[in-house]
């Protein structure tokens, strides 16, 4: 299973003409001046973009050797030598992999969600994981195609608040629309 991804370093905000100034980041935006060092990323699904843009110090971890193995394999076919590949398990994180100051999630909260063995203690275990990855007003990013909005807040709301609502495709069926995917940012506390 995939881990979610972060960045380790000081927040840098900078404020130009009376506002914060946001890099685009996928469908969504972070502050331009963040710092690009330190990335714990998924890296299950060998998406060397992050790098691409410019960030460093990237750290990616699986919990299995052959998904390490087939990350590798790709960030070396692209040329990427930034990225650390490590095999973890996120629910039982070393206390290395810490003070990251971006976590991105694209699934793994989703498969542990899944899980038939105890998936609500695993889920707690997740966000005592993620909050110990994670700096203080480091940044969570998650895309869930099995949570609500809603469902998502209240599974991080004890130590994180919300930042921003990521735009998604949305459909119509029936004369109601909805969202197959919810984005959402959210801040450690």
């Amino acid at each position: 299973m995939a881990a979610p991804t972060a960045l380790r370093g000081a927040e840098r905000d900078e404020l130009g003409h009376g506002r914060r100034r946001r890099r685009c980041w996928g469908r969504g935006a972070v502050p331009e001046r963040q710092s690009r060092r330190g990335w714990l990323r998924p890296v299950g699904a060998g998406d060397p973009r992050a790098a691409k843009f410019g960030f460093s110090n990237i750290t990616g971890i699986d919990y299995s050797p052959s998904a390490i193995q087939l990350s590798g394999s790709i960030i070396e076919k692209e040329g990427l030598f930034n990225i650390k590949l490590k095999v973890e398990d996120f629910l039982n994180l070393s206390t290395k992999l810490s003070g990251f100051h971006i976590c991105i999630d694209k699934g793994t909260f989703d498969a542990i969600s899944l899980n038939p063995d105890n998936a609500i203690e695993k889920r707690k275990q997740y966000v005592k994981s993620l909050s110990a990855a994670l700096n203080v007003k480091g940044f969570f990013l998650i895309t869930s195609c099995n949570w609500t909005k809603e469902e998502l807040l209240d599974e991080f709301s004890e130590g994180f608040e919300l930042f921003e609502e990521l735009p998604t495709p949305t459909f119509s069926f029936g004369g109601r629309s909805g969202n197959s995917v919810t984005a959402l940012v959210f801040q450690k506390t």
